[in-house]
């Protein structure tokens, strides 16, 4: 029997229901509607903790901090692919974001040959979504992951508060779109 495909969402945002988590949701829908297994993490409901580069886990396989980044390191062993999506803080991805991004150090090679798709939300033009899109985008690079694009790179939305973007439904189908174009790798 075929095991079932399965997709990570993970939102970056450290505010509940955010705009970003908004149009995670919406890059989802795909996966649903083609059956396959969806787990998300909410970075807003997570604790995890900055890496300390005490190299544990390259001598010992294993990251030492016992924090909700078990979790994830669960997610990214069953998963086929990822999409990440975070608000621009400051021109670059939010602090928990980061930190899960460093913290996968310690899961080297796992991530290796799955496709990623990455969402950013920003207050305005130029917000600094393009530069949320490059470091999700070199983080999957890094991990040897295959970057997925959506209708041009990934999903860039311009957003400030909470629900704004649902009143955009191009953005929320660009990130359908998104969604789809990794499924068409997986099909």
């Amino acid at each position: 029997m075929e095991a079932k495909m399965n997709v990570l969402g993970i939102s970056g945002t450290p505010r509940k229901g955010g705009n970003s988590e908004i149009l995670l949701n919406a890059s989802l829908e795909p996966f649903a509607e083609a059956g396959w297994d969806i787990t998300k993490i909410l970075l807003s409901e997570k604790k995890i903790e900055p890496c300390i580069d005490c190299e544990a886990c390259v001598e010992k396989g294993a990251c030492p901090i016992d924090d909700d980044m078990n979790d994830v390191y669960s997610a990214f062993k069953k998963c086929n692919a990822i999409i990440i999506s975070a608000p621009a803080y400051w021109r670059n991805v939010p602090a928990q974001l980061k930190a899960l991004i460093d913290r996968t150090y310690a899961a080297k090679g796992s991530l290796k040959g799955k496709l990623g798709g990455a969402i950013a939300v920003g207050r305005g033009q130029g917000g600094g979504q393009a530069i949320v899109l490059t470091v999700i985008y070199n983080y999957f690079l890094s991990s040897g992951m295959l970057c997925v694009a959506g209708e041009m790179n990934g999903v860039s939305a311009v957003a400030d508060k909470p629900g704004d973007i649902l009143n955009q439904p191009r953005r929320l189908e660009q990130a359908r779109v998104l969604g789809r174009n990794i499924l068409s790798y997986r099909m």
